[in-house]
């Protein structure tokens, strides 16, 4: 079986990782892919945002399955386009994406359906958003109602901070939009709490804790993620219940209300709190770095379940874990999420080979002749799995010193919250 991965990032190299260890596969197409994927899988460096010429190549190469990884393309409707020509396509259609593409489309099921979460407020315009704000109590968010790349959302604790977050808002920092989000702040632990649908039925996909935070303690500015382990220690079998029943199952019916159905990874970031569940965001897709973390855990062949959902029959599927902890630190450029160089040399990373415990993701990264260079903020993905997170994130970190790339930084504390209890 021919199959194309979507998208070039560290998700998109873990997917391509444990598909290949599928007997059924023949060929992998990383569309467009990184360095890393390039050792595994055929790069191909087309524009996703033409879907015609993403589809004429699908076509040639007689490619049976597309896994979509970055939201993006789904929110753009990639998976229409694609299903409208009879490709089989992994990922949920346009409409639906909207729960990732809108907060604001998010919120107002989660009014219509009762779906715990926090309070707020849509504002249509710069000065309706300051008149509200004037009388408005601190701590609380702003965010922007469109794909922000984990970047769009504003922690304020004053007046001033909040009308900066709008004002660069509604100067297009995120793209354009003519809305925004205020919602109260909410206190508590968080929680990425995933599911994989075929859209009749939902398995549970396990759970996860990212840092979002680019400094130790989880300080300084919000990134896309520099590190995250699985599962997460909130998680118990009340909590699940109550997310389920609560949140996931609320969801799904507000889809099929719209005669619509969800096909593909779905993930919650939810707030605990006494054991109680809220909804701060969807995604439509596997999170990243919580992919390359969850992922090392599946023991079933990840092709099979994919496959599965595509062909509506995830009820009769099993998926098996292995009862292991598992941790991802990401090694990014220095200067991220700010400034930072780009076409750096990471010497010796061709060495480096994921293994039965430790695993290597590339996520900005790219090839040169004999060279890999570091091309975006976040560049490695170290993960390891094993019994307990102390002992993997010692081990991380003894392969970043390996790796010894000077250009580089990382968080030493990923999983403090669970390691120093």
């Amino acid at each position: 079986m021919k199959i194309a991965i979507i998208g070039s990032g560290g998700r998109e190299h873990a997917l391509v990782h444990h598909l290949s260890n599928s007997n059924k596969i023949t060929k992998i197409y990383s569309i467009p892919g990184n360095a890393g994927t390039e050792e595994i899988s055929v790069n191909i460096d087309l524009n996703l945002e033409n879907f015609q010429d993403l589809y004429n190549f699908i076509k040639k190469e007689q490619i049976e399955l597309v896994i979509v990884g970055p939201e993006k393309p789904l929110v753009e409707g990639l998976v229409d386009f694609l299903e409208s020509k009879n490709i089989k396509v992994f990922g949920p259609r346009k409409k639906v994406a909207q729960l990732e593409g809108s907060k604001i489309f998010t919120k107002q099921i989660c009014e219509k359906f009762n779906i715990p979460t926090a309070k707020f407020k849509i504002c249509k315009s710069r000065e309706d958003t300051f008149l509200f704000l004037s009388s408005s109590n601190f701590p609380l968010v702003v965010k922007a109602d469109v794909l922000a790349a984990g970047k769009g959302v504003y922690i304020c604790q004053n007046v001033d901070e909040a009308r900066t977050a709008v004002n660069e808002i509604f100067d297009g920092k995120f793209g354009k939009t003519d809305q925004v989000l205020i919602e109260e702040f909410l206190e508590g632990d968080e929680m990425s709490f995933f599911i994989i649908s075929d859209g009749i039925s939902f398995k549970t996909f396990n759970t996860a804790q990212d840092h979002k935070r680019v400094g130790e303690g989880d300080t300084g500015k919000n990134t896309g993620g520099m590190g995250a382990y699985s599962p997460s220690s909130l998680i118990n079998n009340d909590l699940e219940n109550k997310i389920l029943n609560k949140i996931i199952e609320p969801t799904l019916k507000a889809i099929s209300e719209m005669n619509e159905k969800y096909v593909g990874f779905l993930y919650a970031g939810l707030m605990i709190k006494n054991n109680e569940p809220y909804l701060i965001e969807y995604n439509v897709r596997m999170g990243d770095p919580e992919c390359q973390t969850i992922l090392p855990l599946v023991d079933s062949d990840l092709l099979e379940i994919i496959n599965a959902c595509c062909n509506s029959k995830l009820e009769t599927h099993k998926i098996k874990w292995k009862n292991k902890k598992s941790m991802c630190i990401a090694l990014c450029s220095k200067g991220y999420p700010e400034k930072y160089n780009k076409n750096v040399e990471i010497k010796n990373l061709k060495k480096f080979k994921s293994t039965k415990d430790n695993f290597i993701f590339h996520a900005g990264t790219k090839s040169y002749g004999n060279k890999i260079v570091a091309v975006g903020g976040r560049v490695i993905n170290f993960v390891n799995i094993s019994d307990s997170y102390l002992s993997s994130r010692k081990e991380i970190i003894n392969q970043i010193k390996k790796l010894n790339w000077e250009d580089g930084f990382y968080r030493s504390d990923i999983g403090h919250k669970v390691i120093d209890k």
